[in-house]
């Protein structure tokens, strides 16, 4: 018999989303469908090494603020 289950590896355990007792003692097989991802550490970039400080910079939230409370009739 040949019988296929969905499941999600955790440690060294797959967890089944169907209750599997009626198999108890039946020996498997486990294939994995896709291989773990590569964990490459990135350099974080600082982005505020790009940006020239302005003082319409640092108030934009008040500016967009006045740009936007009366646009509509």
């Amino acid at each position: 018999m040949l019988a296929a289950v969905k499941g999600i590896i955790q440690g060294n355990t797959v967890l089944l989303d169907e209750d599997v007792r009626a198999y108890d003692g039946t020996e498997v097989i486990v294939t994995l469908l896709n291989y773990p991802q590569k964990k490459e550490t990135k350099v974080p970039v600082d982005w505020d090494s790009f940006v020239i400080p302005t003082e319409r910079g640092q108030n934009v939230d008040e500016y967009m603020r006045e740009m936007r409370e009366n646009d509509r009739l």
